[in-house]
């Protein structure tokens, strides 16, 4: 049996030429995807700088905080009022007399 006629064997063979491709990729892919993974948790491990950490406790919201603050706060009188586009004035869209704005800045 010559080198040739191996060669067109192991061609023709579709578990050869597909399977193993896809098993290796299979393979390869969870340890890749382990590495990865990886990089999140080691994320986690960092710790803070102490001052920034001081900074955080002390400046503590929390959402309850927030709801007692606007809990008794009437919102029957709002107006919607649409934001400006970039290309659009955002005195003259709101109602605003552009000249007296600019009367009382200086």
């Amino acid at each position: 049996m010559s080198v040739h006629s191996v060669m067109r064997t192991l061609r023709k063979n579709k578990t050869l030429r597909y399977g193993v491709p896809m098993l290796l990729l299979i393979v390869g892919g969870s340890f890749g995807l382990r590495e990865f993974s990886q990089i999140r948790y080691d994320a986690v491990k960092i710790k803070i700088d102490p001052e920034l950490e001081k900074k955080l406790k002390m400046n503590k919201i929390s959402l309850e905080s927030e709801y007692e603050k606007i809990k008794d706060s009437a919102f029957d009188d709002w107006k919607n009022i649409r934001g400006p586009r970039p290309w659009e004035d955002p005195d003259l869209l709101q109602g605003r007399n552009p000249e007296i704005l600019k009367t009382k800045t200086t």
